[in-house]
């Protein structure tokens, strides 16, 4: 079984030819694909991406299969997605897919257990971690270099600069 990873969300029509309004989280990486699907119900559709640009913090995108808003409207509200593998292909050595961080055991400096990561959400700042501590609290850790000091996906584990008060 195919798993996609989605890269962006289909907000509105832009005029009446079909173009789509899509909020995107990554500007360079979405500007570089052609072949994408939508999600529509269950299943994932392949479109592909004739013209796109940007505007303020959306991208405009022109989908070949679709020549106007009647075309369009079914998938507001949809995701765009790509295969789960394209999007590794495209990532940074300090860059990581939420479902590989969920579970990884943490660890401060000093090689003692602190508890494992349960989930990552954002604040609009940064991205942050969601860790069931030993004592069974979860703790919001922020995703920053300056407390995260490594992550190893291969070793299950993430190592934090436990600062005085980060866990409580």
């Amino acid at each position: 079984m195919e798993n996609y990873v989605s890269v962006g969300k289909i907000l509105n029509f832009h005029g009446i030819k079909g173009h789509a309004r899509v909020g995107y989280s990554r500007k360079d990486f979405l500007a570089s694909l052609i072949d994408v699907f939508i999600k529509s119900g269950s299943d994932y559709l392949p479109f592909e991406i004739e013209d796109i640009r940007f505007q303020k913090n959306f991208a405009i995108i022109k989908f070949r299969e679709i020549n106007s808003i009647n075309d369009l409207l079914p998938y507001k509200g949809s995701f765009i997605c790509v295969k789960e593998e394209v999007v590794r292909e495209n990532l940074e050595d300090d860059e990581f897919l939420i479902d590989e961080l969920v579970s990884l055991e943490v660890f401060d400096e000093e090689g003692k257990k602190l508890g494992f990561v349960v989930g990552v959400s954002n604040n609009g700042a940064n991205d942050l971690l969601s860790v069931r501590t030993n004592s069974k609290k979860v703790a919001l850790i922020p995703f920053v270099k300056a407390i995260v000091t490594d992550v190893s996906i291969k070793e299950k584990r993430i190592t934090i600069n436990n600062i005085e008060g980060l866990l409580q």
